[in-house]
């Protein structure tokens, strides 16, 4: 499928934005920060209403309740959990259709991974220009499907999803964060020690129920964005909007394996290294033995089975006018 190409504003002026703030998120950048953030949206002529997170899932509450409230319009200021939480909201509310809301992100997380796929900039007020110019994109996300407690349950995501060595170093990085670590060296030094402590597990692996995969894995990632851990391109050939979900699977190396291709994670040719796998389809399953876990935009959920379908062009978001003058080259 061709990528859509969208080359006006599809934002009305005018419009009332709701504004989900997370204050803990960026180690207390969007409480320290918000003040400024908040100036410049009024000095740029948005009206918005803006509340404060309280609790884990308390965004995708917000989101449900802005949006049976009348609400349309939606600025995201915090990180990629923050903004995992309101595109869930989006599938729980039954008001609207998830495509009738626009969502903008005002990044003040820690790895910011969501908005190096559409450009959109960290610095505010270059962020806030992008709000208020309204170019808009319909992106696909993910339905991952888990088992956690007996139940089978679901989440959306607008980026990446991970399983095994992924979701270990998620679980480590919140243990160090509990001890009161911060800054992004933490996710770093929790990088390196869950790799030379985690032990591959053995999977299958699905595409279009075509099986791909029947060995022992250290990692998988799999999403509609290219970036995640912090600027890795874990899946540096994925389109937001193609139809299809992007899956990358890395099997059991050593260390010196990734040292000195080190900068292949970074810059696109991760798929040149001999121990990483591609693959693209629109639904996913994986089994395991014994089960593993899973982590979605950065937050752990249940174990596996698990299966990934594609939600196409199903998000509408604000990008910057940059990527869309990609797009139309």
């Amino acid at each position: 499928m061709r990528q859509q190409v969208i080359d006006r504003p599809t934002v009305e002026a005018g419009v009332k934005w709701f504004v989900v703030v997370n204050p803990i998120s960026g180690s207390g950048k969007g409480l320290d920060d918000f003040p400024l953030i908040s100036k410049l949206l009024r000095d740029n002529g948005i009206s918005c209403e803006a509340v404060f997170t309280e609790h884990k899932c308390h965004a995708t509450e917000l989101t449900v309740s802005a949006i049976n409230s009348g609400y349309r319009h939606i600025i995201v200021v915090g990180g990629d959990g923050t903004l995992h939480e309101v595109v869930n909201g989006l599938f729980i509310q039954k008001s609207v259709e998830p495509s009738d809301v626009t969502i903008a992100v005002i990044a003040v997380g820690t790895g910011n991974d969501w908005i190096r796929m559409f450009g959109i900039p960290t610095h505010y007020s270059e962020a806030i220009r992008a709000i208020k110019e309204g170019y808009t994109f319909l992106q696909d996300v993910a339905a991952v499907e888990y088992e956690e407690s007996r139940f089978r349950q679901v989440r959306y995501t607008a980026n990446v999803a991970g399983v095994g060595f992924d979701a270990a170093v998620i679980q480590r990085l919140q243990h160090m964060r509990a001890k009161g670590c911060k800054g992004k060296s933490t996710y770093l030094r929790a990088l390196a020690y869950t790799f030379f402590r985690y032990k591959p597990t053995g999977v299958k692996v699905w595409v279009d129920d075509r099986l791909i995969y029947n060995n022992l894995m250290l990692s998988m990632a799999i999403g509609v964005g290219k970036y995640n851990g912090g600027g890795i391109q874990q899946l540096p050939e994925a389109v937001a909007d193609d139809g299809l979900l992007d899956i990358t699977i890395i099997r059991p190396l050593h260390w010196w394996n990734i040292i000195f291709r080190l900068k292949r994670l970074f810059n696109g040719s991760i798929y040149t290294i001999g121990h990483v796998l591609h693959a693209k389809g629109r639904n996913i399953h994986i089994e395991s033995s014994p089960e593993i876990q899973l982590e979605v935009d950065g937050e752990l959920y249940g174990f596996s089975p698990i299966n990934v379908r594609n939600v196409h062009r199903d998000v509408r978001v604000i990008v910057n006018r940059s990527f869309l003058g990609k797009l139309m080259k």
